[in-house]
């Protein structure tokens, strides 16, 4: 295309291309004149002149030409016919084979459009025609100038399709390659794009969920006992602005995540994790919910267990990233739904056992808990995040009534860490 925009061409070549029997058309009219002009300049010439048969039947040739796209194997055999006529009908002196340029065009074209076994088979029975034809009916000897080019005219012919047939598949292969790689990226980006979003769901909903949830009791007992007891309402108000605080940083810093990158205002603070466990321990011991702790560690040498809260990081060890987020998030939404949906004076028994190669993370309630046969609670998406992320871990996460007979709701989680290939369960 660089070469036809140098040479000026590149107009007349787009409006051929738009217009295919315009094309085919002009085509016709070349291979006439060329046959014409070979036929003027032949070394027959003065011997056997060109007379007003051959120019027609040339034309006629030439003119089927100009449907060599529509029906291509029809137009060769109809040039095919027209040269073997010419042979034939001047058999014992000098046949202008010029007329097989038709021909050229007509197995080129067959050959360009059909698939390379039938392509090579017609090519090789219309070279086979020709050649036997001009070498029993043309003038002696069989081996003249005028056969040998009826040979290497039609063999040419035929490999130069299967040559461009060849490059057109090659082509269309790379193109579909190309829109299918386009298309795989687009639905990878569009994959990638839903599961952030998944993940700012669940964490805007953990955050939400949790302070909320203790804003609006601590709201309600301030409310309640504003007149009477106007000292424990400002304590209950200061837990409020407390967690109404807390919520805004935390809120802050999970939207910080859809800033673009290199934003000085985007934070810097790092994601919770058990670390600061002990806090979200005391702001629900703050609203009434008596939570109890037990963290146990089987790793070799280091600490084996406790009930406080602000050692459970230790106990409990270095964790990856993800691992020590989740477990946090989970714990939250876990003692989030026993707050909310347990009843008064429910109480929850949080326990971590970690393992060589999993995080096992139990939630237990002694509230009025679900149904028989209920395996989820209403009213939100609570169970379903939690599943969510764990799931995206490689682990796991059960709720339900408790397996005990015991009255309440439970709730299991199990992360895998980085480790053994074959990793064992806990117990």
């Amino acid at each position: 295309m660089t070469s036809l925009a140098v040479t000026g061409l590149a107009r007349p070549h787009r409006w051929l291309r738009a217009h295919p029997l315009a094309a085919d058309a002009f085509l016709a009219a070349a291979t006439f004149g060329t046959v014409l002009i070979g036929a003027t300049v032949s070394r027959y010439t003065d011997r056997h002149p060109p007379g007003s048969g051959f120019v027609l039947l040339a034309l006629l040739a030439c003119a089927c030409l100009v449907f060599r796209r529509r029906a291509p194997r029809a137009v060769l055999c109809a040039t095919s016919a027209a040269t073997l006529f010419e042979i034939v009908g001047t058999r014992g002196t000098a046949p202008h084979t010029q007329i097989a340029m038709s021909v050229v065009v007509a197995l080129y074209t067959v050959a360009s459009r059909t698939e390379r076994p039938m392509a090579w088979r017609i090519a090789a029975a219309t070279v086979a025609v020709l050649t036997v034809g001009g070498m029993v009916f043309g003038a002696p000897p069989w081996y003249s100038q005028e056969n040998l080019s009826l040979l290497a005219w039609t063999g040419m012919a035929g490999a130069a399709g299967d040559a461009v047939r060849s490059r057109r598949a090659y082509v269309a292969a790379i193109e579909e390659r190309a829109v299918r790689a386009e298309r795989t990226r687009e639905e990878e980006a569009r994959r990638r794009v839903a599961e952030e979003r998944l993940r700012i769901a669940r964490e805007l909903h953990d955050v939400v969920a949790h302070h909320i949830a203790l804003v609006n009791v601590q709201a309600g007992v301030a409310s309640h006992i504003m007149d009477s007891r106007p000292d424990q309402a400002k304590e209950a108000l200061a837990h409020v602005r407390e967690a109404s605080r807390s919520a805004l940083s935390e809120l802050r810093a999970t939207v910080g995540l859809l800033r673009q990158y290199g934003d000085p205002e985007a934070p810097t603070e790092p994601a919770p994790g058990l670390g600061v466990l002990g806090h979200l321990v005391d702001g629900f011991a703050r609203v009434g919910l008596d939570v109890t702790l037990t963290v146990a560690s089987t790793l070799p040498g280091g600490p084996g267990g406790g009930t406080d809260p602000a050692e459970a990081a230790a106990v409990v060890g270095r964790l990856p990233g993800a691992v020590d987020l989740t477990a946090y998030r989970l714990l939250q939404e876990a003692l989030t739904n026993v707050h909310k949906h347990a009843g008064p004076g429910a109480r929850a028994e949080v326990a971590l056992l970690r393992g060589t190669d999993r995080l096992l993370l139990t939630v237990l309630d002694d509230g009025a808990g679900a149904p028989p046969g209920a395996g989820e609670r209403p009213g939100g998406h609570g169970l379903t995040g939690m599943r969510e992320r764990a799931t995206a871990l490689g682990g796991s996460c059960e709720a339900g009534p408790r397996t005990d007979g015991t009255p309440g709701f439970q709730v299991r989680v199990t992360l895998p860490l980085p480790g053994r290939a074959e990793p064992t369960l806990l117990p």
